[in-house]
């Protein structure tokens, strides 16, 4: 079994306006500022960063040609989920278990107090998945220092990730064995249950690929994001706002 904070701690989606897509963001969470990476650059990106509670979310978006985030756009036609970063304990036993398998590593950073790895999404479909560690484990070096003070003040954090594929099954076996982690069933839907968050998937017939397509928030002011989300003429089903071709599931403790 997982030791309980084994968890999404972060989400990214790639957008083609970023800065659009920041104000939208800010607007609805409620958050004062975002945050911008100046590192990010060497992957020819431009990033925003989003405190929710002691998760984040991440907005990227390409500033130069030839990037793999340009590359997801134009296969995409769009916007859309791209990676979910699951803290782990000990990265690097997570390495040598992920050794074993077929399951490719694209991409390493070991900054001692922080350190992540992706993995190929043709081995995990729907998202790049990231392991990170962090010392101290409560820390999150890829927010910036006074993360805390950024925190959104309509959304507590983040819940849970779902996957949709025409296989939910083999989909979430992937992602399962990315993870080290046992898929569970509930109904028609698979899900890995990880430090009190999700990742599900679903079954979607339009789905020609995997993609990640819905994130659940842990909702603090319900109201204040509906109004946020009307006023910005988004697309809203009750409590569900779509941005950025992502489904945000906004859920009351």
């Amino acid at each position: 079994m997982r030791a309980p904070n084994v968890k999404i701690r972060q989400v990214a989606l790639a957008s083609s306006n970023l800065e659009e897509t920041d104000a939208t963001l800010r607007r609805l969470f409620g958050c004062d500022q975002s945050y911008a990476d100046p590192e990010i650059i060497y992957f020819g990106l431009e990033n925003r960063l989003y405190t929710l509670g002691d998760c984040f979310l991440e907005v990227v978006s390409p500033v130069q040609p030839n990037t793999a985030v340009g590359r997801f756009l134009d296969r995409r036609g769009g916007s859309g989920g791209y990676v979910v970063i699951v803290q782990v304990e000990n990265l690097a036993k997570e390495r040598v278990r992920l050794a074993d398998s077929s399951i490719r590593t694209v991409f390493a950073d070991d900054r001692g107090n922080a350190k992540a790895i992706h993995l190929h999404p043709k081995g995990v479909p729907g998202a790049i998945p990231s392991l990170d560690e962090m010392t101290p484990p409560e820390s999150w070096l890829w927010a910036g220092d006074g993360w805390e003070q950024r925190a959104g003040h309509h959304v507590g954090g983040i819940l849970a990730v779902q996957i949709r594929s025409l296989d939910p099954r083999a989909t979430g076996l992937c992602w399962a064995e990315a993870y080290g982690i046992e898929l569970l069933s509930s109904g028609q839907e698979w899900h890995l249950e990880m430090g009190g968050t999700e990742i599900r998937f679903a079954f979607d017939a339009a789905a020609a690929d995997p993609a990640l397509m819905a994130i659940d928030f842990e909702a603090v002011d319900l109201p204040a994001i509906c109004a946020a989300a009307d006023g910005m003429g988004l697309e809203r089903d009750r409590h569900v706002v779509t941005i950025c071709g992502v489904d945000f599931n906004f859920i009351s403790p």
